[in-house]
């Protein structure tokens, strides 16, 4: 009787691009949540001016929503081979990631314009720095997102390896939901 051996279970490594891109968003999220609790935390101290963001924050919100919309769709695209389709999405996410660092840099003209300043109140400094930090954070994803557009538009190496492609994509998707949690946190905070 022959005795069958079974070959041990081969795990799944992670790239490691992608788990460097988690410790990173790990950090991220680190630096945010202390930024919001140190807005909690001066916030009780009193001093505290409470003003409306900015019409154009809302529609910047729907921006980066779609971005990330068309983002995952793009992906998909690229793994069913579908290369017309993930261009067409790509471009449509690259354009709005830029439409909503237009409209956040609109929305801050507009706090300046009522006298809503970095060197002001704390409540605006926080304001100013936090989402200055996440824009920062956001142009970083869009030259991540052109590096993309232009490999996906190059006709010389014709490579279907996805994950350059899903890391730009989780970090995307990373700053997008930082959005909506800071943008729903100065909402609840006005």
């Amino acid at each position: 009787m022959e005795k069958i051996m079974e070959q041990p279970e081969q795990k799944r490594k992670m790239h490691p691009h992608k788990f460097a891109l988690y410790i990173a968003m790990g950090s991220i999220v680190m630096m945010f949540a202390g930024l919001t609790s140190a807005y909690i935390v001066r916030q009780a101290q009193g001093n505290w001016i409470y003003y409306r963001l900015p019409v154009t924050f809302w529609v910047s919100t729907v921006a980066i929503l779609i971005s990330s919309v068309t983002l995952h769709m793009g992906v998909r695209a690229f793994k069913q081979r579908l290369i017309p389709r993930y261009r067409s999405l790509l471009t449509i996410t690259v354009v709005l990631g830029i439409l909503f660092c237009v409209l956040q840099w609109v929305g801050f003209r507009q706090l300046t314009a009522h006298n809503i300043r970095l060197n002001g109140n704390p409540s605006e400094s926080f304001l100013f720095i936090i989402a200055g930090l996440h824009l920062f954070h956001i142009m970083g994803g869009i030259i991540a997102l052109i590096i993309v557009f232009f490999r996906a538009f190059r006709t010389r190496v014709k490579v279907y390896n996805a994950t350059g492609l899903e890391i730009v994509a989780s970090y995307w998707h990373f700053v997008d939901v930082l959005w909506i949690y800071l943008f729903v946190f100065f909402l609840a905070n006005q």
